[in-house]
């Protein structure tokens, strides 16, 4: 897939009083030290006024600069597996998908074909356009909700640092066994991999990457002793919701790895309900929000 970017070069803040490098205002736009070390070693991809030139090349208010992406090898490892998709956004440069639950993220040991990634490359192929499979953010398997798929290079090297930089606001919808103490809190406990499980992760204070936790009660069901909350993330562990919720003791219906097995729900009771990022491109704001899907909204 080939990405044109064209910047119109304004008399703004970055500008106004003094000169910039072509590489000086893309990295101003997001853009990695990786990115600008492909404009450097790919003839004609980045163009000013029509001409090519590199990255320390002075431009002026008035400017056109063109910036160019190739991927020369789309994802041939993925097998395309056509699928439904639930397409909540796309354009140029990013799609948000509506991930239903019980589907894998990527292929992996054991899933090679029936997984998001295998979907979303099938639905490019369709469509003749070659397609490298990024997505930037992760759920497990059994967890629902969006996801952001980079659609080439620039997108993906940009908003895998704003995920870094924990500029990718992130908004969960759970319910818990029981009643937490307090109607919001906050939750800082570190979590390790648990010895010796690939998968499992537990609280360890020795070991941990420190991890940050806030939940909002949103309604309380006494008949089946269970709680509904809205989670947000400072930081993103691996299941760090489902870690943390039950290591205070309200673990998350239905989740058998850090709870028990419930008949209220045949998985996690886990959506991933909200994004808010800024475009990787343009710089917009956006935001986006995935209804709750039934098996969890029966439960409230």
């Amino acid at each position: 897939m080939t990405r044109t970017i064209i910047y119109r070069i304004e008399q703004d803040e970055w500008t106004a009083g003094r000169r910039s490098t072509a590489g000086e205002y893309l990295r101003r736009r997001g853009f990695s030290r990786h990115l600008l070390t492909y404009l450097r070693h790919h003839d004609n991809t980045l163009l000013l006024n029509g001409e090519a030139i590199f990255t320390n090349h002075f431009i002026y208010p008035g400017d056109t600069l063109t910036v160019i992406f190739t991927d020369e090898i789309p994802s041939v490892t993925v097998v395309p597996t056509p699928m439904e998709l639930d397409i909540v956004y796309e354009d140029e440069d990013i799609t948000v998908i509506n991930k239903p639950p019980f589907l894998p993220i990527q292929p992996s040991l054991g899933h090679y074909e029936h997984t998001l990634g295998n979907g979303v490359v099938a639905y490019y192929q369709a469509q003749n356009i070659p397609f490298v499979y990024r997505c930037v953010n992760r759920l497990d398997r059994n967890t629902s909700g969006l996801v952001i798929v980079a659609k080439n290079m620039a997108s993906s090297a940009i908003l895998y640092d704003e995920m870094k930089e924990r500029r990718i606001h992130r908004t969960y919808l759970t319910v818990v066994h029981g009643e937490p103490d307090t109607p919001d809190g906050v939750i800082d406990l570190p979590i390790a991999r648990k010895t010796p499980s690939l998968m499992e992760r537990c609280v360890d204070f020795e070991n941990g990457q420190r991890a940050v936790t806030h939940f909002h009660t949103i309604s309380r069901q006494s008949a089946n002793d269970t709680t509904a909350l809205s989670v947000t993330l400072e930081t993103g562990r691996t299941h760090q919701i489902r870690v943390h919720m039950s290591y205070i003791g309200h673990p998350v219906v239905g989740d058998s790895l850090y709870g028990m097995e419930s008949d209220l729900i045949s998985r996690q009771a886990l959506h991933s309900w909200k994004l808010e990022f800024m475009h990787p491109i343009t710089r917009q704001d956006l935001s986006f929000e995935a209804p709750l899907p039934e098996d969890i909204r029966s439960l409230l």
